[in-house]
């Protein structure tokens, strides 16, 4: 266990002491407050109404870049410098490292995250009256965004562990995060798989993430998100055995 919390240190060390981290989360940040405070097909004030709802619904697209952008270096980096096989040696599980890296992205993205309260006071001191906002909801989207966020990391620790092409691993995520996301809702309505939608849409993000979002926690939901961490990272435990054969 400490070896696994050494390498934590060591990413995520390494992620805050990283430009390109801050400007992709500096990017996010203007994103998101350009489009819910500017501009007029999205904006809050323009819409009269005192909830983040178009805060919530823009994220999981801002992050389907955000968070390959964050993880595309975990392993492809290092596979490219040499440095894994000094990780490799050491006295730590393929696990140990796996969830090491894991969870430094994930509280990095959490660290992205906590800025944007600046938008729930700012609605709750704007509101009429003031404090006129759901915030059983606010919280639902939040819990909601975060699951959401912990599915986009674990695809990108997976898309970064099977290349040393960080661009590559960035575009694969980009990819697995949207089909996951929004991918499923399209088939079933496109190819006429009627009979098969409740099927599709049980697979997709989108669908779960807004079941949380309306503030009720179902288990259903928090057990398909586990799942769907557990299969990337199992993958990428895969992918990492196979190379050291």
């Amino acid at each position: 266990m400490r070896n696994m919390y050494a390498v934590f240190k060591r990413e995520l060390f390494n992620l805050l002491n990283s430009l390109m981290a801050y400007i992709t989360i500096g990017v996010f940040l203007l994103t998101a407050g350009l489009l819910l405070w500017f501009f007029p097909d999205t904006s809050i004030l323009d819409y009269g109404y005192a909830e983040l709802s178009s805060f919530f619904a823009l994220s999981p697209f801002l992050f389907l870049f955000l968070i390959p952008a964050l993880t595309m270096r975990s392993f492809a980096e290092e596979r490219r410098e040499g440095t894994y096989v000094l990780l490799a040696t050491r006295p730590i599980t393929d696990w140990q490292i796996i969830l090491a890296k894991y969870f430094s992205c994930l509280i990095l993205v959490v660290f992205a995250l906590i800025p944007t309260a600046i938008y729930y006071i700012s609605i709750y001191k704007l509101g009429f009256p003031e404090g006129n906002i759901d915030g059983g909801a606010v919280v639902g989207s939040y819990i909601g965004l975060f699951l959401l966020s912990s599915a986009y990391t674990a695809v990108g620790i997976f898309s970064s562990s099977i290349t040393k092409n960080q661009v590559v691993a960035f575009a694969i995520a980009v990819f697995i995060c949207f089909i996951t996301y929004a991918g499923f809702d399209a088939m079933s309505k496109a190819f006429g798989l009627r009979s098969w939608e409740r099927y599709l849409l049980s697979l997709s993000i989108n669908e779960h993430y807004q079941s949380i979002s309306r503030g009720v926690i179902d288990t259903r939901d928090l057990v398909y998100f586990l799942s769907f961490v557990m299969l990337f990272l199992g993958l990428t435990r895969i992918v990492i055995s196979r190379r050291k054969w």
